[in-house]
This record gives structure tokens, C-alpha cells and sequence, in this order.
């Protein structure tokens, strides 16, 4: 028999678990581009932590479920009220740090950030503006690139150089480290699996331009891992890739698609809006 989904007539924070599911996806359904990330993993794995990866927490006023934050290998405020990152640092200080990073809007998690410092600190990095972009349609003046295409799963080994690379290059820090790479592979494959990961190969079958669709629902999804191979940047590969890229996420994944980038990354930033992305708020990330 379902239970029925708890009612709190007091303020504060708890697990949920998978009879709230339903109150769950209405918060995350409020900002369906910033949450897309956590939506696509709640709707496949629904609140169960195991399946989940992690904990959802959630913060009640009035009895009424107001703000989640996500607790697994990433800590990740949503729609979070300041009253509700205090209750969420405070459930994260008692739990200890278990994350490898603190990501999310960068109000919020700015906020979180400063009540968790003091105990988790100091950071490695911290990324205080990561504009988030978001376009709904082609470019009318960059044609998408006509050799980018889905990755097969019979070129793991190809493209995984790549993904190396480039998670390496923007986190500082190899995938491969800990467990030898084991999880990063699984979610590489994953995406290969799913048809989400793209790539334009040179003559010699080396990947020169790579991007993945990482996060997907019905109304957003996320591009990440954008790279070009260093010998082959400033040739005019990234603005025609990207939006090759975004030809098949807005022909066969959702209406919106998003991505946020380093604020120092000006580059990047540049192809982005040559595309037609547009800046609609800021994330903020701390590496640990």
C-alpha cells in the first residue's frame, strides 16, 4: 500500500523519501532549466537513495514542502529560501562533508557556502559566476557543423581520451583518479548508450570537437563537455559544432537547451552567444 505523502506542520528539514516524489517534482518543475540536472535524475531513479545516488532533503513551512537540496557526490541547493539553507547547512554540517562539490544558483549556494565554510573549508576552487545560457532555436548565421555526430558505443575507446581531457582541463583534477576511472567510464558510456555524446573525428580518427547532452527532461537539458582538441582550436570548430550539437538536442530531446561556463572563460562564452545562447542567471560551484 502507497503511504500517503507527509505533512509537516512544523519547520524543518527531513529525508524524503519515495511517497514524496510527486511534491518533489513540483519544486524541481518550478525552474525547469536550473533544475534539470536534478529533475532528469529524480524522474529516472525516482527518491530512493540507493537509487538516487544520494539523498533529496527537504525544507517544510506551513506544512507545505518549500525547497529540496540534493546530497550525493554533488551538494545542490533547489529553489532554496535562505531559511532553508540555513536548515540545509545545518543537516550538512551534522552529516559532515561527503561531497565532492557544492553546486547550484549562485545566490543560494552562495549563501550555503558561507554557513559551510567555516567547517568544511577551505576549498579547492571556487567558482563564484558561472553564467547559465539557455537558446530555444538554431543559429540563423552558423551553419552546424556536417561532420559532428553521435558517438557509436563501438568508439568508447576513442572518445574517452577526450572526456579525460577535457574533465581534467576545466576541474583540475583527473577522472581517473580514486577508483581508476571506473564511475567516470559507467557515465560516459551512459550518455554513448543513450545517443547523447558527439564528436567530430579527423581523418585519423582523433576527436577534435566533443560535446554531450548530460542532463535531459521533457522541458530542458544541459550540454556539458564541450572541448576542442588543443591543436585544432581557433580553426572555427567550436560555433559550428555547438551548433550541430544543438540541432539534434532541439530535433530529439527537449525545447530548451542550457548550459552554464567559467565567467573567465571568455572564449567559450563568445561561441556561446555566436550560437544564439543567452544569459539568464548565474550557478556558482565550490571544489573540493
Amino acid at each position: 500500500m502507497v503511504r500517503p505523502p507527509h505533512v509537516l506542520t512544523q519547520t524543518t528539514t527531513r529525508v524524503l523519501d519515495p511517497s514524496d516524489l510527486d511534491a518533489a517534482l513540483a519544486v524541481l518543475d518550478r525552474e525547469p532549466v536550473a533544475n534539470a540536472f536534478v529533475t532528469a535524475r529524480v524522474r529516472v531513479a525516482g527518491l530512493d537513495p540507493w537509487r538516487l545516488g544520494g539523498e533529496m532533503w527537504g525544507w517544510y513551512e506551513d506544512g507545505m514542502l518549500e525547497s529540496l537540496c540534493y546530497a550525493g557526490a554533488n551538494l545542490v541547493p533547489i529553489c532554496a529560501t535562505p531559511r532553508a539553507i540555513r536548515g540545509f547547512a545545518d543537516r550538512a554540517r551534522r552529516a559532515g562533508r561527503r561531497c565532492s562539490s557544492i553546486v547550484g544558483p549562485a545566490e543560494p549556494t552562495a549563501r550555503l557556502w558561507r554557513l559551510l565554510e567555516p567547517s568544511w573549508g577551505p576549498a579547492r576552487e571556487v567558482r563564484s559566476q558561472q553564467p547559465l545560457m539557455v537558446t530555444d532555436r538554431l543559429p540563423d548565421d552558423v551553419a552546424p557543423d556536417p561532420y559532428v555526430r553521435r558517438v557509436r558505443k563501438d568508439e568508447m575507446e576513442t572518445i574517452m581520451p577526450a572526456c579525460v581531457a577535457m574533465f581534467t582541463e576545466e576541474v583540475g583534477i583527473s577522472p581517473l583518479a580514486g577508483d581508476g576511472g571506473l564511475l567516470y567510464q559507467a557515465r560516459v558510456a551512459e550518455l554513448v548508450g543513450a545517443g547523447r555524446s558527439f564528436a567530430r573525428l579527423d581523418a585519423e580518427g582523433r576527436v577534435v570537437f566533443k560535446a554531450e547532452i548530460g542532463a535531459a527532461t521533457d522541458r530542458a537539458c544541459q550540454v556539458q563537455g564541450v572541448w576542442v582538441a588543443p591543436e585544432y582550436r581557433g580553426q572555427g570548430l567550436a560555433a559550428p559544432g555547438m551548433a550541430a550539437v544543438l540541432r539534434y538536442a532541439l530535433a530529439d530531446v527537449a525545447p530548451v537547451v542550457s548550459l552554464y561556463v567559467n565567467d573567465f572563460n571568455t572564449a567559450a562564452r563568445a561561441t556561446y552567444r555566436r550560437v544564439g545562447f543567452k544569459e539568464v542567471g548565474a550557478f556558482m560551484s565550490v571544489l573540493f
